[in-house]
Order: C-alpha cells, then structure tokens, then sequence
C-alpha cells in the first residue's frame, strides 16, 4: 500500500512537473522572440561615421541578442523625409531613429541641449552631464512627452565654424549672410543678423554651389573634405563655436522600448554607448589628416574668427538661452541644469585639460 501511495505520489509529481515544463514553455518562446525593428535617420544611407554609426549600431545590437533583435536601417529619404524622423519614431511607424536632438527644436526647443549648445560643453563634457551629471534623467523627462527614449550614441568632437566665400572681419559681414547652420547656433546668427537655413546634410553642397546659401557649417574636415565643399566655398573657418561637442542620438520609441525584456533594453543602452565612443574616436582620428590634405591639395584658406566676433556671438547667446529657458518650466529647468554642470566643469577643466593642453609648447 505504501508503495502504491508513493508511486501514485510520483505519479502526480511527474504529471506536476509536465504541466509546469509546460508553463515553462511561453517563457521560453518569450526569451527566444525576435524582434524585427526599423530604424531610420536624418543622415544619407551608409554617410560615413553618421550613417555608419547607426548601421553599426543595429548591427551590434543583433550580435549581442544573439539575433533576437534584427534592425534595418533606412537612411534619410529611404523610408521617410530625413526631417520627419522624430515623428516617425515617436507615433510608432517605426521603432528608431538616428539622429541630433537640435533637429527638433519645433518640438520643443530644449531638445537642443541634447545635441549642442553654442559656447557650451565640449564632447567630453557633454558625456559627463548626460551619463553622470543627471542629464540622461532630464533627456527621459523631456521625451517621455513624445513617447521616446533618446540615448548619446556619437559625438563629433568640437567642429569647425563654417565655410565662407567672403572673410568674416567684423560682426557686420554676418549680416544677410544665409548660412545653413542649425539649432541654438542659427538662433545666434539671426541676432547678429544673419539668416540661419536649415537643410539636410545630403542637400547642403547643391545649395552652397548654386548660391541658395551663402556659407554653411557641417562638422569637421573629414566629413567636410569628403563633402567636397572646399569646391563651392573659399575660406574654412575655426573654430565651431555653435557646436562645441555635438551629442548624435538613437532615439527609440519608449512604448516598444519599455515592453522589451530587461537583457534586450541593457543591449540596446550598451550598443548605443559603444556608436558614442566609436564616432568620436573616428572624428578625432582622421581631421587633422583630412584639414593638411584641404590646404595643402586643395588650397582651401584657413581662418580664425576675430575675437570681438566670437565675443559679440557669445553676448547673443546668452539672449538666446534665456529666451529659450522663459518658454516654460521644462525648458527653463533643464537650461539651468546645464549651465550649473557647465560651471562645475569648467572650473576643474581649466585646472586640468587646459593646463594640461599648454604642455605641448614647451
């Protein structure tokens, strides 16, 4: 009698264990779910290391899932306008976007602090508010409105000021001059006068060459010599005061973000860390090779903005970033919270980066 207890006892033991190798199962369908993602962005497909982050990013993501999420990447224009990237992600037509917050400052102009602020953070900086200076909580704040999730994913490093076909001498040659120059940088040139233009970057050297604008900015000289606009402009100018350190972002739509498992949200956060440090590691490698091969092969005339030009240029930029603070709580706390991580850093770079920067003249 015992022993019949005892196997009818395992027998429903067995029966117990099937049944719950059965529950087991959704959860284990669930771990091995792919998850098949578009992302696309504001560059030209494949654009060297702006587009090539983006790839790179959907590819890393795959690698690391082990195949559970597959992305396709769609370069501006393949899928939607380069403009309308935000709106894509953010209604859910697609689940990324790659791109730089200042796009969407019709959206709500504190995106811009995301990407560049004129006189502001360089590239190291920028890394050190976003990933320990509370300025990722503030990004989660202001995107959680527009249903997104945004993530550093590159930086270009301090750019170059421009691209000109007349020398700029005093603050006076920047008045009527129509450059393409985007975020709180255009919001400066039109204070001094200026008319800012906002085109994308695979529409920038038509428009420079057929005279629709007068100067335009992009990055640095490796994007810029590849850009070829050495052959529409004349004078190459340094340095970027609008874009000091320029944050790239994957931004995600945080519905579909928020319902994927915990491992998979780590790996999209890793693979985007990963494109921050590859982009500004490509940049900082190649401009000083590509700014001798601008001068010395293709004669392009470097230059210097004056002093009292980049002074002047800094005295509206404070006008702007307080206008820009006064257009509601939201903006006005994340510009204060900008300006204060600012201070702090600066304080301590001028007794480390920059003293140290002064070494290479002995």
């Amino acid at each position: 009698m015992k022993r019949r207890d005892i196997l009818k006892k395992a027998g429903v033991g067995a029966v117990g264990l099937g049944a719950a190798g059965l529950a087991l199962k959704p959860r284990k369908a669930s771990a091995d779910k792919v998850y098949n993602w578009k992302m696309v962005t504001t560059w030209p497909p494949h654009f060297p290391v702006l587009g090539e982050a983006a790839d790179f990013t959907a590819k890393w993501i795959e690698e690391m899932s082990g195949g559970r999420i597959k992305i396709t990447v769609y370069g501006g224009g393949e899928l939607v306008p380069a403009l309308q990237v935000f709106d894509a992600v953010s209604s859910g037509t697609v689940e990324m976007g790659h791109g730089a917050s200042y796009y969407w400052a019709g959206k709500h102009p504190a995106t811009q602090f995301f990407a560049a602020v004129p006189f502001g953070l360089n590239a190291q900086g920028m890394n050190a508010w976003v990933v320990a200076g509370g300025g990722q909580a503030l990004w989660d704040e202001l995107y959680a409105k527009f249903n997104l999730k945004g993530f550093a994913a590159g930086n270009t490093g301090v750019q170059m000021g421009g691209w000109f076909n007349k020398e700029i001498n005093t603050i006076d040659d920047l008045k009527g001059l129509k450059m393409r120059i985007p975020g709180l940088g255009g919001k400066v040139l039109a204070k001094a006068g200026g008319n800012a233009v906002l085109v994308a970057g695979g529409e920038i050297y038509t428009s420079l060459d057929r005279g629709v604008i007068d100067a335009t900015e992009w990055v640095g000289p490796y994007h810029d010599s590849k850009m070829g606009f050495y052959k529409a402009a004349k004078y190459y100018y340094s340095p970027g005061w609008h874009e000091p350190g320029t944050t790239l972002e994957c931004m995600v739509n945080k519905q579909k973000f928020d319902a994927l498992p915990k491992d998979l949200q780590a790996i999209i956060e890793t693979a985007c860390y990963r494109s921050n440090m590859w982009s500004l590691c490509e940049f900082e490698a190649k401009n000083n090779q590509y700014l001798k091969e601008l001068v010395e092969k293709h004669h392009v005339q470097l230059r210097q903005f004056p002093d009292a030009v980049l002074a002047q240029l800094k005295k509206y930029n404070n006008e702007v970033l307080e206008e820009l603070a006064a257009h509601d709580a939201l903006s006005k706390k994340i510009c204060d919270a900008y300006l204060a991580f600012q201070k702090q850093y600066n304080e301590w770079n001028t007794i480390s980066e920059e003293r140290y920067a002064k070494l290479k003249h002995l």
